[in-house]
Order: C-alpha cells, then sequence, then structure tokens
C-alpha cells in the first residue's frame, strides 16, 4: 500500500511539472521532498577570438529538504586553458514561499540565493558564477502552469568577486548585473497518460538577458530545448543557444547543451 501510494505521488509530480524542468532556468517548483536529483550539463561553445570550441562540464548534486526548501551544489570544469580542468564550484539554496495550486493549474513564486567560487582567468564582461566569477546572486522566479504550457520569469541581482588565487576582478568591468529570464515549456507527447513508463516529450524555448548595472551593457541570448523523461525519473536535454543582441564583450556566446538528469525519489525509506 505504501509503495502504491508513492507511485501515485510520483504520477501526479510528473504530470504536473514534466514541462517545467527547464534546462538554464530553475523554475519556483523544486525536487519533491527527500529525493535526490544527480545531473551533468556538457556544453560546447564557439570561441569568439580564436578558432575552436570551448568545452565545458557541470556536475551537479540536488537535494529536497521538504516541498518547499532545495539545495544543490556544483562543480565547473571546462577546457578553456587547452585541457581540461576542474574550476570552482557553486552552492544554490531555494525557498518556495507562495503556492496557489487548482485542478489544471497552479502558480508559485520563489527566493533563491547562491554562491560560487572559481579560479578561471576573467577574460569577458559578462558575468556568468556558474561557471566563469567567483560571486553571488539571489532573486525571484515565478512560475505558472496551465494545463500542458508553463511559463517562467525570473529577476536576480548578480556580484562578481575577485577570482581566486590571483585573478582580480578588472577595474575596467562593471563588478554587478541584472540578470532576467523568461522560459516557456510545453507538453508535446503523450497526449495522454497510460502509463509511468511513458516517455514525456516536452519543447521548450528559454530567453536569457543579463544589464551591467554600472554601464548599461546588455546581452539577450535564445535557447531552444528538446527534453525527453523516461520512466519518470531520467531526463535528457538537447538544445543550442544562440546570442540575439549584445553591446558587450562574450568570448563564446554560440554553443549546444546535453544534459542528463536522473532523480532518486524517497531517500528516507
Amino acid at each position: 500500500m505504501r509503495n502504491l501510494v508513492l507511485i501515485i505521488v510520483v504520477f501526479i509530480f510528473q504530470i504536473g511539472s514534466s514541462q517545467e524542468l527547464f534546462l538554464l532556468t530553475d523554475p519556483a517548483s523544486n525536487v519533491p521532498a527527500n529525493s535526490l536529483g544527480v545531473n551533468i550539463l556538457q556544453s560546447a561553445f564557439e570561441r569568439e577570438m580564436t578558432s575552436g570550441y570551448m568545452y565545458s562540464i557541470m556536475p551537479e548534486v540536488t537535494y529536497g529538504i521538504n516541498k518547499n526548501l532545495m539545495v544543490r551544489a556544483s562543480a565547473f570544469l571546462s577546457n578553456r586553458n587547452s585541457q581540461l580542468v576542474a574550476e570552482g564550484g557553486n552552492f544554490l539554496a531555494k525557498y518556495r514561499f507562495y503556492s496557489e495550486d487548482d485542478l489544471n493549474s497552479h502558480f508559485r513564486l520563489a527566493a533563491f540565493g547562491r554562491y560560487s567560487s572559481n579560479n578561471a582567468n576573467i577574460h569577458q564582461e559578462q558575468i556568468e558564477i556558474m561557471g566563469q566569477n567567483s560571486g553571488f546572486e539571489t532573486g525571484i522566479v515565478a512560475t505558472k502552469l496551465i494545463k500542458k504550457l508553463a511559463i517562467s520569469s525570473t529577476v536576480s541581482f548578480e556580484k562578481a568577486f575577485d577570482n581566486k588565487p590571483n585573478n582580480s576582478f578588472p577595474a575596467t568591468l562593471g563588478d554587478n548585473a541584472t540578470n532576467y529570464t523568461l522560459s516557456f515549456g510545453k507538453l508535446m507527447y503523450p497526449k495522454k497518460y497510460t502509463s509511468l513508463k511513458q516517455t514525456n516529450i516536452n519543447l521548450m524555448v528559454e530567453f536569457i538577458g543579463q544589464t551591467i548595472n554600472e554601464n548599461g551593457k546588455s546581452y539577450l541570448d535564445i535557447v531552444p530545448v528538446i527534453q525527453f523523461i523516461f520512466n519518470s525519473q531520467a531526463r535528457l536535454d538537447l538544445a543550442y543557444r544562440r546570442e540575439l543582441m549584445s553591446s558587450m564583450i562574450r568570448t563564446a556566446p554560440n554553443g549546444v547543451y546535453l544534459n542528463l538528469y536522473y532523480t532518486f525519489f524517497n531517500l528516507k525509506n
């Protein structure tokens, strides 16, 4: 009976939130309580100033402490200097403080904060503590689910520090920024649920932007994503990121992502 209840809960979670498992932006929803998500995000981005591609890999673990609070730890590795090396890490906490649930829809609000430490060379005007800069980010995310369509938006403040041990943040660059995202996700398949083993196919598009607060320089990217969810636990994402506009120096703005994710449910039982 207990296992049956768990299956039903997981099934409801899968139906309600599969299309809001965005690739690069977190929705206001969290991973289920007492569940562990293991994630490996890989990317290959074309270099702007030199030939070749920059390859990065970011392993992550995410744990749901309860239905409202989750934490995540990430590590950053890249071949920026011709060989794959570890460059730093990141810790995130997200708290869902508002929920409004209906039969075929819900609306949620969450606040988050993250801190990163990085030893890479500071090489561009864009601030990115997810893999390039030491610093912190804090913000608010709102997510609305209407049947098979999810819409999520984030506004955050990001501050860069010196990269350790000897990479000082350049005095000529702005060290803090406002970030903004808008994401859409739609469940395309199956049209009707009959089993937990059904493969889900979601199509998504994410808009990701930033404005440096000190000088007004900005960028805006688009990220179309196709997502597959297998057996309600395993997930595969394929995406392409393209710069739509930019007034700042970015060394590798365009590239592809491959993401692998697996969730271990109900760890305490």
